[in-house]
């Protein structure tokens, strides 16, 4: 028996929950036995019934009737309650139904992506915790994992006591153990009986959990407003499409008879629009607010948690896209203050990526703080930079719970948030860094000098790393060689796990502050540079393994030249800018094969050059001027280890710098000066094709191959340029 696709699985999962039959009176699975109702908040209920049907809902003394419309819906709103219970709620129609254990305290929404689904049996100490969760007051609600073109009624969920059992029952590994730990925390200060909602899904976007609400608040995203509405078949938009769409193949079948008439060709009958299509998949955006939020609202609660982000890292409008999330929620919640708590996520090492997204995602996360009553765990402390998830969710709840209990409960005497950027001031040689949210002071948290904090001079030089001093709540930053400092950043690598902290124990957030001067390292440290000509310039960020220079003068460069020069410039993933300036006598009198030797430029060069004036800052490059022993490989072409051209010093069983050029002429490509009486690669630029997993690098390579091939590492560097002169006579 074959297994019907799955988007055809997920559409009849979405259709079963929103179908109704009106037999008897309903209430969606939010409300069973167990569950917490919110404290001091109007009670909403709400159900299907026969059309026309009286529904009486009491709790306590409380009783309000209704009746439930056309469609067989209804609504009933009752008085707030206090903190307490085990109550009953009692809906009566045609039937009656009985709602047992029911308590009244605090409840919490808790969503996102793998961090906030990660169960409490994956977490370090996981089966302690879980035998230790004996909280018949803690109430847990888990939703399945639902994706749905449009807004769902209900979902296939119940609340559970929180028992060693339940806790550890469903989703990955359990209940989400990042909200277990924040509700416990929560149970434990305020001694009122908690409720979670649990709705996750690991690796997805911030987009499918946003309501259309949400879209529709935030202008720079309305593209994706108008691809919701567009695909609803309930709006205004899409049935105007619709129209449009009969209109053009009623033309096209007019046509059509038409040409059949006169044997004539037929057009191509009008393709349904893409923007028609149902938003399927848990990708898609709305399709988890439909499927795991939307069958939840209006049930009143306190606030929502969020831990999510990975998915959407490297993007640079994360936060209009928190934005609308949390606009969408206060929206159709009818909660316009709802507190709205988030994680920032740790570092991590992302393959090659460059250093500097994960920063700027972090940035865009600390942003979202403008929001009002929101607020921002950090937890950089306790991640682990070889593992997506860490382990210690423990903490993550903890920090969680304290932006809880200070912002929304009122808790006095709590720090809940570790130092945060406030300005800061340049005093001669040194920069001074004041901080908010200090607490009882500044600290470093393993005792140790400060670390990761970087700075930059006016004049000369890239970033470099700062010894860095608290003096109460500020922290004074130098650095030998930076004498006119105008620039500062903080953690802002996607590995740094920096260590300075409150006396709280709570992280200092990354921040970045003054304005780094754009600087031309050329013209500061190569003084001959001024007799050159530019051929070309070239942004290897922008490399997407098709070679587009941003400068190319070689088809206007009239004089014949007697040098060509390389420079390179590299931003490796920590420590200042590395580059490497290279002159050798000119091994070819036309200038469109001296860039990058493509199959286009029909540039193929294996041989030695003369007269290599070398000048570098990477440590342990041979420098000078009229060094012999250069050499150069310039081809398109695959190559080999083997040393066929006998180059001095090389080997025959690494890629060096006496490598074989070998066929397809369209292959790996190699790009490299070297300087073989020193045994040194100076520069290499390889495997362009590949884009960001390209080849690149600055003197002899750590790795098998010190030419750097099969490095796939240019991803790596925040700043690559490479530039191509020659001297003209």
């Amino acid at each position: 028996m074959k297994t019907a696709p799955k988007i055809f699985v997920v559409a009849a999962v979405c259709w079963l929950l929103t179908f109704t039959t009106f037999a008897e009176v309903r209430l969606p699975k939010i409300f069973t036995d167990h569950m917490v109702l919110q404290q001091d908040k109007p009670v909403i209920l709400w159900g299907w019934a026969d059309p026309g049907e009286t529904v009486t809902a009491q709790i306590l003394q409380q009783k309000q009737a209704t009746k439930a419309n056309d469609k067989g819906e209804w609504k009933l709103t009752l008085p707030p309650l206090k903190a307490g219970g085990p109550i009953e709620i009692i809906v009566t129609g045609s039937n009656t139904i009985k709602l047992t254990d029911v308590l009244v305290g605090e409840v919490w929404v808790c969503s996102g992506q793998s961090n906030m689904e990660m169960g409490i049996k994956a977490v370090q100490n996981g089966d302690q915790e879980i035998a230790a969760a004996d909280h018949p007051n803690i109430r847990l609600f888990l939703i399945p994992k639902t994706a749905c073109a449009l807004p769902t009624n209900d979902v296939n969920a119940a609340w559970k006591v929180c028992t060693p059992t339940s806790v550890a029952e469903g989703g990955w590994g359990g209940f989400s153990a990042a909200a277990y730990f924040f509700g416990r925390e929560i149970h434990k200060t305020l001694g009122v009986p908690v409720g979670l909602i649990g709705t996750s899904w690991g690796g997805t976007r911030i987009e499918p959990w946003t309501p259309p609400e949400g879209f529709a608040e935030v202008p720079s995203l309305k593209h994706i407003y108008e691809r919701v509405m567009t695909a609803n078949p309930t709006t205004a938009q899409h049935k105007q499409r619709v129209e449009q769409l009969l209109a053009e193949t009623a033309q096209w079948m007019e046509t059509t008879r038409k040409a059949l008439q006169n044997e004539t060709l037929i057009p191509p009958l009008p393709a349904y629009p893409v923007e028609l299509q149902p938003l399927q998949g848990h990708g898609a955006p709305t399709a988890l607010y439909n499927g795991m939020v939307h069958p939840i609202v209006p049930f009143p609660v306190r606030g929502a948690l969020w831990y999510q982000g990975e998915s959407n890292h490297t993007e640079k409008d994360y936060t209009d896209k928190t934005r609308a999330l949390i606009a969408g929620w206060r929206k159709v919640w009818g909660q316009p203050d709802m507190p709205f708590y988030y994680v920032q996520i740790a570092p991590f090492l992302y393959g090659n990526e460059s250093p500097n997204i994960l920063p700027e995602f972090w940035e865009q996360q600390y942003n979202a703080l403008a929001i009002p009553h929101t607020g921002m765990a950090v937890i950089y402390d306790v991640g682990d930079t070889k593992d997506i998830h860490p382990r210690n969710k423990q903490e993550v709840g903890r920090r969680l719970a304290l932006l809880a209990l200070a912002k929304t409960y009122g808790k006095t005497g709590l720090v809940c948030s570790g130092p945060t950027f406030k300005d800061f001031s340049i005093e001669g040689d040194k920069i001074r860094v004041r901080f908010d949210n200090i607490g009882t002071g500044l600290a470093s948290r393993d005792g140790k000098p400060l670390t990761w904090f970087e700075i930059i001079d006016a004049e000369q030089g890239g970033w470099v790393k700062a010894n860095a001093e608290i003096s109460g709540p500020s922290v004074v930053l130098s650095a030998p060689g930076v004498t006119k400092p105008v620039a500062v950043r903080f953690g802002w690598h996607k590995l740094a796990e920096p260590n300075l902290m409150n006396k709280e124990g709570l992280p200092a957030v990354q921040f970045r502050a003054g304005n780094p001067p754009t600087r031309d390292l050329l013209t500061l440290h190569v003084p001959e540079a001024k007799d050159y000509t530019l051929v070309y310039d070239l942004d290897l960020t922008r490399n997407n393994g098709k070679i587009v220079y941003v400068t190319d003068n070689h088809a206007s460069l009239k004089s014949p030249f007697d040098r060509i020069a390389y420079f390179l410039e590299l931003q490796p993933p920590s420590g200042e800018t590395q580059y490497l300036y290279v002159s050798m006598d000119a091994f070819t009198t036309d200038p469109g094969k001296i860039g990058v030797p493509t199959v286009e430029s029909k540039a193929c060069f294996q041989q030695n050059v003369k007269n290599m004036n070398v000048i570098s800052n990477v440590k342990g490059i041979v420098t000078g001027e009229g060094l012999s022993g250069g050499n150069i490989e310039f081809w398109p072409n695959n190559y080999g280890p083997t040393n066929a051209k006998k180059v001095p010093n090389a080997s025959d069983a690494v890629w060096d710098f006496g490598d074989e050029i070998a066929q397809p002429l369209a292959g790996y490509g190699s790009m490299q000066v070297h300087n073989h009486d020193a045994k040194q690669t100076l520069f290499a630029f390889n495997n362009w094709n590949a884009g960001p997993g390209a080849d690149l690098g600055i003197g002899n390579s750590t790795g098998q191959n010190p030419d750097w091939t099969f490095a796939r590492n240019a991803a790596s560097y925040t700043v690559k340029r490479l530039r191509v002169l020659v001297r003209c006579k």
